[in-house]
């Protein structure tokens, strides 16, 4: 089957919008806030560059070279045993369980927009009642704001590569920028805005433990969007002229930008308003929404802005969650991608509905499981064992199972022999330790 071809600014952009999500403007700012900082930081620089970007490339390698779905692409680059190692391609499915929860805070992002252009909760218990009560009793609104959130998404991927995943990133991911960038230049007007400087880039060590570590690299790795086959899927559709190692260092960069001008905008402003940092994951919708509404009729256009930023990245990284099953399943099943949408959306949808309700107080009780919400399993599952062991097999498939030739072959035209001989061992050893650990930390600690 014909896969249609990226642009390599439209690849660039795509798998961007895939690593600038949620994780990037929602998660990295409240870990950075309960990590300390500056340490923390410096870390996930560290990490991102050494692991992340390590294995980015691998799995760009991995795409280009078969130009297939995971499954297959697994299964004919294996030396020997490929009827066995092209299960190690159906770690495509994690997307599937991220994007039916996913699409939930999507929706909590649409419903704040709302809020933002209307009335913002003028003092933080205020705020927390709002999100508290949309999370536990809006059931009827949380749907429609899912729905909304679904029928964006489907429809994107049932438009395909060029018409549908890169035009959306051709204009979500330049809007995305602009408008981050409107926030950061406001900001740098701020009181807060020294303080956030100081509180992002000046570590202190005393603040950092064992879990600092490990959340930094456990974070540097996710956000990337690395093992679940969706920079695998879109670097099949890589042109043939395009520089691989350049095109991971565009992502890595443009990613790791969004995230600190993110975190910078939100401290600036959270400093301003004399709030604390360590928010925790009720940062963005509780602690910000009264300090925008500070500013008056100009804090709603604030808020606005933000939010939408935010939906944009959710939406540009919900696409990529499941365009790696879609591509799976029309190649080995020879379906339309609409056909597979049906199937896939059929499954995304009951699962997020499942996931939902398991919020809500009414319905709770039949969505737990071993003490659990349905919501925290799937994120739980997805992001503590199945994403880490997706990373972890990618690097062993290309440090241990291709021939080393092979990949140097792949990779010498882009790298001198001395950078890949350390992106090797990197692959080869670091990757699969560093990453055993934070998935051990996860579920044992």
């Amino acid at each position: 089957m014909k896969i249609a071809r990226f642009s390599r600014i439209g690849f660039i952009l795509a798998a961007a919008g895939s690593a600038v999500g949620l994780g990037n403007i929602w998660k990295f700012p409240y870990m950075t806030g309960e990590n300390g900082g500056g340490a923390f930081v410096l870390i996930y620089l560290l990490t991102i560059t050494v692991i992340g970007l390590s294995l980015f490339i691998a799995e760009v390698l991995l795409g280009k070279a078969a130009r297939n779905d995971s499954v297959t692409t697994f299964e004919t680059l294996a030396p020997k045993n490929g009827h066995l190692w092209k299960y190690a391609g159906f770690i495509i499915f994690a997307g599937t369980l991220i994007l039916s929860f996913y699409l939930i805070v999507i929706g909590w992002i649409i419903k704040y927009v709302y809020i933002s252009a209307t009335s913002l909760p003028t003092a933080v218990k205020e705020a927390g009642a709002t999100f508290g009560g949309m999370v536990t009793t809006d059931v009827v609104g949380q749907f429609i704001f899912f729905n909304v959130a679904f029928f964006i998404t489907i429809f994107i991927v049932t438009r395909g590569i060029k018409q549908g995943i890169e035009k959306v990133n051709l204009i979500l991911m330049p809007l995305l920028i602009i408008i981050l960038l409107a926030l950061f230049f406001y900001a740098t007007t701020l009181s807060g805005f020294s303080q956030a400087l100081s509180f992002l880039f000046v570590p202190d060590w005393s603040k950092v433990t064992n879990t600092t570590v490990l959340q930094a690299v456990g974070h540097a790795f996710f956000t990337l969007s690395l093992g679940m086959g969706t920079i695998m899927a879109y670097s099949a559709s890589l042109s043939n002229d395009t520089n691989i190692v350049r095109a991971s260092i565009s992502v890595a960069v443009i990613d790791t930008a969004i995230a600190l001008i993110a975190g910078i905008v939100i401290f600036s402003f959270i400093f301003t308003g004399g709030a604390e940092a360590a928010g925790g994951p009720g940062l963005v919708f509780i602690s910000l929404p009264p300090i925008f509404a500070e500013f008056g009729s100009l804090g709603n256009l604030f808020s606005v802005a933000f939010f939408v930023a935010l939906g944009f990245a959710g939406i540009t990284s919900a696409v990529s969650l499941i365009e790696p099953t879609v591509l799976y399943m029309t190649n080995r099943f020879n379906l339309s991608r609409a056909r597979s949408l049906v199937y896939l959306g059929g499954v995304t949808y009951v699962l997020g509905t499942m996931a939902l309700l398991s919020n809500i107080e009414e319905y709770k009780s039949y969505v737990t499981f071993g003490g659990k919400g349905f919501f925290d399993i799937l994120d739980f599952t997805s992001s503590s064992i199945m994403l880490p062991f997706g990373g972890i097999i990618i690097a062993v498939f290309v440090g241990h199972v291709l021939q080393r030739e092979r990949v140097y072959s792949l990779l010498k035209e882009y790298m001198s022999d001395r950078v890949f001989a350390l992106w090797y061992f990197t692959i080869k050893y670091i990757i699969p330790i560093a990453v055993s650990a934070v998935m051990i930390n996860k579920i044992f600690f």
